[in-house]
């Protein structure tokens, strides 16, 4: 409740215009973000369909970087919550900046649904649309942001309620056109809970799915409810090792505001944060390559393991006093950057920290051979070479 809270009350902070979004901060400095619409005359849809696109901050000093695309359902009206969330990600280097395209509505209940509804309790002969709506942002829509904009190959597709299941509908009609699928409060129990029929079946027939889903619901009960629990378990259970599942439920909140107490967990979860954490080491250190691939793929921009970041975790291991760990990853550190002066530091460390004090020495030393007076902490080195010397004399 905390989070939704923080969440909703930093979006009433933003002032939004056409064009750019004002964010208040020490400085009382002004963000700007260039928005653009484009107006397609779909041949698929035989309508005209309109689509707001809005650019990172960076966008125009950086004409060689590229960027992930977030495709959002339902319109203009939600990039203001996702720019207030993401940019709290970015600052915090957890998440990178995005190319936002907000796809505006004509007729939401024929496009997002795949299926006719047959249940009386809804609008009975609606929907069935979605395959279509399929095609044009697969034929029109993609191919005109890519064209026109520098969009690295990473896309996420979001909607809430009919969108959400949209959303979900298009890892199964095309599992590698997007590389996340955010679906708020789906509403799944459309014509008899067809898309969690179809949901689970690809999921159960699935064999490397290598994606992200989060769903989430709020207050809703009843049939609702009860086939949302469904999918949940379904896709909960599964066992795709690449397939990254999350989920929320948030008691009291209405169904038209679970995109708002979603947001931050749904992009928090999806985006791998530079440093790395602890969670996801295990006892090869080859994951931390793995881990900083994945991150590149994510991103759209090269990054190898960082220094700082890789020490932090051998730091970690230490003070759970797995020293052997620690040192492995120290170790690892130094061959990815022989020249840095805390890497050799952070091993010297490692080896004092398992008693080791001859091995804490020589790095020490080490250390001091690569660095000179201009380096910040020159007399710590010396202090610390100094005293595991005196160590050594002792024993």
């Amino acid at each position: 409740m905390r989070l939704l809270t923080a969440v909703f009350i930093c979006s009433l902070f933003i002032f939004y215009s056409s064009s750019t979004l004002a964010e208040p901060d020490l400085k009382q400095q002004t963000i700007s973000y260039t928005q653009q619409i484009h107006t397609i005359n779909s041949a698929i849809l035989n309508e005209e369909r309109t689509v707001v696109v809005q650019l990172p901050k960076s966008y125009q000093a950086n004409p060689n970087k590229v960027y992930p695309v977030i495709y959002r359902l339902d319109g203009a009206g939600n990039i203001p919550l996702i720019s207030a969330v993401m940019e709290r990600l970015q600052n915090d280097n957890r998440a990178p900046e995005v190319i936002i395209v907000a796809v505006e509505n004509t007729n939401r209940l024929r496009d997002f649904y795949p299926t006719v509804n047959k249940e009386p309790q809804g609008p009975v002969g609606e929907g069935g649309g979605a395959a279509k709506f399929l095609v044009f942002i697969e034929q029109e829509l993609m191919p005109l942001i890519n064209k026109s904009y520098r969009t690295h190959n990473y896309n996420v597709i979001a909607g809430a309620s009919a969108a959400g299941v949209f959303a979900l509908y298009t890892m199964q009609a095309n599992q590698d056109l997007f590389q996340a699928h955010i679906a708020y409060s789906p509403a799944v129990w459309w014509n008899y809970g067809a898309s969690v029929k179809a949901t689970k079946a690809f999921i159960n027939k699935s064999k490397n799915l290598n994606n992200y889903v989060y769903i989430n619901i709020g207050e809703e009960a009843g049939l609702m409810r009860e086939r949302y629990n469904e999918l949940q378990q379904a896709l909960q259970s599964n066992s795709l090792p690449n397939l990254r599942f999350f989920s929320d439920a948030f008691d009291g909140v209405s169904h038209n505001l679970t995109s708002v107490a979603g947001s931050f967990n749904a992009y928090h979860n999806l985006f791998l944060p530079k440093q790395m954490p602890i969670s996801d080491l295990t006892d090869d250190v080859t994951s931390i390559d793995a881990y900083y691939q994945n991150l590149s793929q994510q991103w759209g921009e090269q990054t190898a393991p960082p220094d700082r970041a890789v020490r932090s975790l051998g730091y970690d291991l230490t003070g759970s006093k797995q020293f052997s760990r620690a040192i492995e990853v120290f170790k690892y550190n130094i061959k990815n950057h022989p020249k840095s002066v805390d890497a050799f530091s952070a091993l010297s460390y490692g080896y004092e920290m398992q008693g080791d004090t001859r091995q804490a020495l020589e790095q020490m030393e080490s250390a001091l051979a690569i660095t000179n007076d201009s380096y910040p902490y020159i007399n710590y080195l010396r202090e610390t070479k100094a005293r595991l010397q005196a160590e050594l004399s002792k024993n």
